[in-house]
């Protein structure tokens, strides 16, 4: 599996081009800049970019309507923060904050993890949100 710190070069230009356009406030609003992006993320995801799948993950859970997108997207953002990515792991712990997932278990746990690697607003959504331990 690759990471963020070491992508082939087959699938670092896509990555890189791909958070230009999501990174950028004003492209990152269009749709077709998001379908854009996500084109760019596709293969580099199945081919186990960390970085990829992060982004291509948030991506679908936030920007999709289709309950399958989402799905798949949900289990991106897993994948990544399974093998370390802190951004992941946010998204991860908010996502299973809100009552349509209401997983405070997993919540905490993803959270935690985006804490321990230095993400200020998981420990401020720690703080915010009283959520016990499973």
């Amino acid at each position: 599996m690759r990471n963020r710190f070491s992508p082939s070069s087959s699938s670092a230009l896509p990555v890189r081009v791909a958070g230009w356009l999501l990174d950028n406030q004003r492209l990152a609003r269009t749709d077709s800049v998001k379908r854009i992006a996500g084109s760019l993320l596709k293969q580099p995801a199945r081919e186990g970019d960390i970085e990829a799948q992060s982004r291509l993950g948030h991506l679908l859970c936030s920007a999709c309507e289709s309950a399958r997108d989402r799905r798949i997207g949900l289990e991106l953002l897993r994948q990544a923060a399974r093998a370390g990515d802190p951004q992941a792991q946010l998204e991860l712990g908010r996502l299973y904050i809100q009552p349509r997932h209401a997983e405070p278990t997993q919540a905490r746990h993803w959270l935690e993890q985006a804490a321990a690697q230095g993400l200020p607003e998981a420990r401020h959504l720690l703080k915010r949100h009283p959520i016990s331990r499973g």
